[in-house]
């Protein structure tokens, strides 16, 4: 099977179902996005992490092909291929597990350290605009809200994620001085 198929050459793409809509549209713009993000993990991934990390990202990077097949599906009859309530839960037991390797924060901080940290910072800024997406996707038509909410969890993890590399390298955080 070819790579390219040209339909897309009109500025169109398809989505399940055999619907074709503008590369444009919302949904697009919004798992795109998604995409974006999980190969900027992908990059996160290179550098050198802690196993139970990897797991991690690993898990997160399968869960993102999850929540963009989720997007491109209008039809939420359909439950295949879904983000589910229990994946938002393990999200949130990563973040409290690895929260108690953290002192409480009592700063702004800024997004740096270790090479692997701030690659996992960017990998949080890209969720973050994927989910401003999802939302202005949203506004128009309905969406599984399970997606919405794994996202916005995952850059909370991606935060802490970012943290934990950092103090475990022996970085400190970069405190946000005004």
């Amino acid at each position: 099977m070819k790579i390219y198929t040209k339909t897309g050459d009109s500025g169109t793409t398809g989505l399940q179902g055999d619907v074709r809509i503008s590369k444009t549209h919302p949904r697009i713009i919004a798992y795109g996005t998604i995409d974006e993000a999980n190969a900027s993990l992908g990059i996160a991934l290179s550098c050198d992490l802690d196993s139970d990390i990897t797991d991690i990202l690993n898990r997160i990077q399968n869960e993102l092909f999850v929540a963009g097949a989720d997007l491109s599906n209008p039809d939420l009859d359909k439950k295949e291929s879904r983000i589910t309530p229990t994946m938002i839960t393990k999200i949130e037991q990563n973040i409290d597990q690895f929260e108690k390797e953290l002192s409480p924060l009592t700063n702004f901080i800024l997004p740096g350290g270790d090479i692997a940290a701030s690659h996992i910072h960017y990998s949080r800024t890209i969720v973050r605009r994927a989910e401003i997406h999802i939302v202005s996707l949203k506004e128009n038509e309905e969406i599984n809200e399970d997606c919405l909410k794994y996202i916005n969890r995952l850059s909370d993890l991606l935060f802490v994620l970012g943290r934990v590399i950092n103090k475990r390298k022996g970085k400190q955080d970069v405190i946000w001085k005004p």
